[in-house]
Parts: C-alpha cells; structure tokens; sequence
C-alpha cells in the first residue's frame, strides 16, 4: 500500500497526530516503522478502552510495521499521574508482575503474532545507574513539567507533587530511546507524555517520534472514561454472553463512540447508522443490538456472536434463565445468611449484597427475595437472580 493509502488507514479515529507531516514523512522511508504503544500493568484485564490502542497498533502490523508492545512492569511501580488530582497509590513489584503475566495473554486476542515484539521496561529501566538518572533528567526543566495540566492544577491548589512523578514521562521517554521508537500510542490523556518521549529522544541523538493518540472510550455507565477502578468496564476475556450483555446496557448517547472505538466498524458505516438514528428509521434498541454483535464477533467470532444474542433473548425477552449457568452449593448454616452467599457467590461486597437484597434485585426461582435470610431447604434446587444477568443454580 502506498505511504499515502497508510495514512489515511492510520489517520482513521485518531484523536491527535503530531506532527502529522512526520509520520508522513516516516511512512514514505519504505521501511517497516517501530510503532510503540506502553501499556501500564496496574489491573488484571485488558478492558475494550485498552483495546481501542490496541486495534490502532494492529493496523500498523497489518500495514507491515513492527508493533512494540512495552509492559510497564517498572513504570507501574512508579505510577503515571496523567489526570490524578492526587499523588497515586504505589503498587508492589510482586502486585505488577501478577497482573503482568495477566494481561500478556490478553493482549494476544487483539494483536497479531507477526511483527510483534512484547517487552518489559525493566529490561532497561532497572539497571539506570545514578549517572544515567541524571543524565535522564536534564532533558526537560521544572517549567516544562509545569505545563502540563495535571500538575499545574495540583501545583495552584497546594496538592502536593512528588519529585518521582516527575519522573513518570522522562522514564516513559526513555522507553521511546530504548526501543528506537518511529511512532508513539496512547489515549488521549496521554498526549502530553508523549510528547516529553520527543524530547526525550532528541536529548539522546535519536529522530523524534510522531505521537499518535487515540479518544479515551467512555464505559458503560456512559459518564467516565472506561475503567476497572470505576467498574464500568468490559474486558476482551469477558464471555460472550457477558459481553453482549454489558453492551446493551449502554446508554444510548454513547453507541455511535462505541460503534467506532469498540466495534472498530467503518466511518461510512457509522455515519449511515447516524443518519438512520436520526431519521427514525432505524431503533436505537436495533441498533445496540447490531453493535453488541459487532463488539462480540470480534473477540469471539461470529457464531459465538449469534449465541451470545440468542441467550440475551431468552432471558430479557422471553424471561428464562441461560442454559449453562454456575452450580453453587449452599453452606451448611441453617438458615442462611443470603447477603453472605449473594458476596460469596458473585464476588461483591457485603454491603453491595445487602443492598440489592434490600432493593428487591435478588430474585429466588422468580421471586423477590425480602428477607436478609432462609432457611437451607427453600435455597436448595432453586436459581437464584441478582440483577438482571447474574444467575447460580443452588445445589446441595
């Protein structure tokens, strides 16, 4: 494909490229491109927000460049401050490395496995002597830090800044010289990052790499960016009925982002679908249904798509229960605390428990459940219902 025909691929959904003469200008080399995206490991699943960089590096594999896939094992433990109007909780190096070895996996379900290189930034980072820190650090001033958003407002409001936070850019930076860096992803919070990796890299003699971000993916509660703190989220390991499921529950005002970032559909796809919405001639239930059809067939395919709508219909049309659902045997205590069986069962809080109980969102066979507990022998061979997708066939 010619440099020409790249771009406008490459270009598709980006939020920022800068400067875009350059990636221009790189493209036309004729040689395949080192295209960086650093991926923090400070959760244990690969969420359809990550994805949206994800699918932007595929493309450049598809287009014969060189995806670098960095783990931040090292940064992770330093913590980025992008958007915190707080110094960040620290993680371990034994928290990273578990969630590391998570999300590796993951992270093969989006790319492919040509043109991949996968490594950990403390390869290099780990081994910075005291001199190489210094050095590392004159490559950018307190005024320069001082630009940026984040830490402006912190600094105006009296929060207080680490020194290390500072740190933060410079060492993803240097991730840029350690790799050879062509091109930069990120979202879009994550500009200003890697902007300092330019000037990081022409502090050490390289050529400067093009920053490409791409727009942060609202969740699933259509307000906040998507994120597992938030637990507004969809991971690209979630089941295919889960996934289908959690889609449908967006709110509307979101599908056509979604359509774009999570389903990956094209832009005269999209804007038909706007125009259709628009009109009235298109439902936006429909239209969610076609999205949450998209989204699944591509983690899972399209089978799995197809059975992932079957069994949403079935129990929100026609008010069943799945086929396959999980066995839980009830604990011996009779009669049985249900918030504790509802926490232990689907991994929620004790108080979440007692609220849905509280809520009449607990459903036994069917029935509202309005007490706080019951006796073992009207649990057992019944299905409980929490919400509108969990279910536990209870056992003995």
């Amino acid at each position: 494909m010619s440099s020409a025909g790249q771009l406008d691929k490459i270009l598709r959904y980006t939020d920022t490229v800068v400067p875009e003469d350059d990636l221009n200008a790189k493209l036309e080399l004729g040689r395949p491109l080192r295209v960086k995206l650093g991926l923090d490991p400070t959760a244990p699943e690969v969420t359809l927000g990550w994805a949206v960089v994800l699918r932007k590096l595929r493309q450049f594999q598809e287009l014969g460049h060189t995806a670098v896939l960095i783990v931040g094992d090292f940064t992770a433990q330093v913590g980025d401050p992008s958007d915190k109007s707080s110094t960040r909780k620290r993680l371990s190096a034994d928290e990273v490395n578990t969630y590391a070895e998570s999300v590796l996996s993951q992270f093969r379900k989006v790319l492919l496995d040509e043109n991949l290189e996968i490594r950990r930034n403390s390869e290099w980072l780990a081994d910075l002597d005291m001199y190489a820190v210094l050095e590392l650090t004159s490559a950018a001033t307190v005024a320069q830090m001082l630009e940026r958003s984040d830490f402006a407002n912190r600094y105006r409001s009296g929060y207080p800044i680490s020194v290390m936070e500072f740190l933060y850019p410079l060492l993803q930076g240097y991730d840029s010289v350690a790799v050879e860096a062509d091109v930069e992803l990120g979202g879009s919070d994550q500009l200003w990052n890697l902007m300092m990796g330019r000037i990081v890299q022409e502090r050490y003699g390289q050529a400067a790499q093009v920053a490409v971000t791409m727009p942060l993916l609202v969740g699933t509660d259509g307000v906040n960016k998507m994120s597992q703190s938030l637990d507004n989220y969809i991971g690209v390991e979630d089941e295919p009925g889960a996934m289908f499921g959690k889609t449908m529950s967006i709110p509307d005002e979101v599908m056509l982002q979604w359509f774009r970032l999570a389903a990956d559909r094209d832009a005269a796809e999209v804007e038909s679908l706007e125009t259709a919405l628009d009109s009235g001639e298109l439902h936006p239930k429909d239209a969610k249904r076609a999205l949450a059809r998209h989204v699944v067939a591509l983690y899972w395919g399209k089978e799995e798509a197809a059975a992932a709508e079957a069994g949403f219909d079935q129990v929100f049309r026609h008010g069943g229960i799945p086929d396959e659902i999980e066995e839980v045997v009830v604990p011996p205590d009779d009669p049985v605390h249900l918030p504790s069986l509802i926490r232990d069962v689907f991994e929620v809080s004790g108080a979440e428990a007692r609220r849905l109980v509280d809520q009449g969102a607990v459903k036994l066979d069917g029935e509202p459940i309005v007490s706080q507990q019951a006796s073992r022998s009207d649990l057992v061979g019944k299905v409980l219902k929490v919400g509108k997708r969990r279910f536990a066939r209870l056992v003995d």
